[in-house]
């Protein structure tokens, strides 16, 4: 099937087709923004939150453009809004309870519930679900831990619902990749 018609499909709200179109364009979209920023989260937040976008949109898509020349348009829209955040918010003061909390998410030790759920035979998942960037862990956890909703995880963390189900398609794809990979 051509491009064209998975961008069809998705505009009639085909998750397939959605998956389909994230699959084939991730690269391309992460690659640009990461020659772009040389950050790797900051090409990885801006590359969800430009597919977050086109979704929303998909169905103001003009085929008379390519779908990958659309999908960078958007991505360097939200990488200036991006810049244009930093900007206004460079100064801004860090308490050590705060720095304490990031040097703690960063700690890969396990936890005491990293050891129940070991004792439950689920450590080597959790081991994989580990290697994923934090707020990867973050939406795994709330969502197949926790049992939150889309709707309560985007409330959380504070994040449009469209963000969350592709931090969640991402993570997913990751973590299948991470235990192809480790058998």
């Amino acid at each position: 099937m051509e491009i064209k018609a998975y961008i069809d499909k998705a505009k009639e709200g085909d998750q397939v087709a959605f998956t389909f179109l994230l699959d084939r364009y991730w690269n391309e979209v992460y690659g640009f923004m990461l020659k772009r920023t040389e950050n790797e989260t900051d090409a990885e937040d801006i590359t969800i939150e430009t597919f977050s976008k086109a979704f929303d949109k998909i169905g103001s898509y003009n085929p008379e453009f390519k779908f990958n020349t659309w999908l960078i348009a958007i991505a360097k829209n939200v990488h200036i809004d991006l810049l244009r955040k930093k900007k206004s918010s460079l100064f801004i003061e860090i308490t050590d309870e705060e720095d304490h909390q990031a040097y703690n998410i960063a700690d890969t030790a396990p936890s005491a519930e990293d050891e129940l759920i070991t004792e439950q035979n689920l450590s080597q998942l959790l081991r994989f679900i580990k290697e994923l960037k934090p707020h990867y862990q973050e939406v795994i956890q709330l969502r197949y831990f926790q049992e939150m909703s889309y709707q309560e995880i985007s409330d959380k963390i504070g994040e449009p619902l469209s963000n969350v189900k592709i931090k969640l398609l991402r993570a997913k794809k990751l973590l299948a990749e991470i235990i192809q990979e480790r058998r």
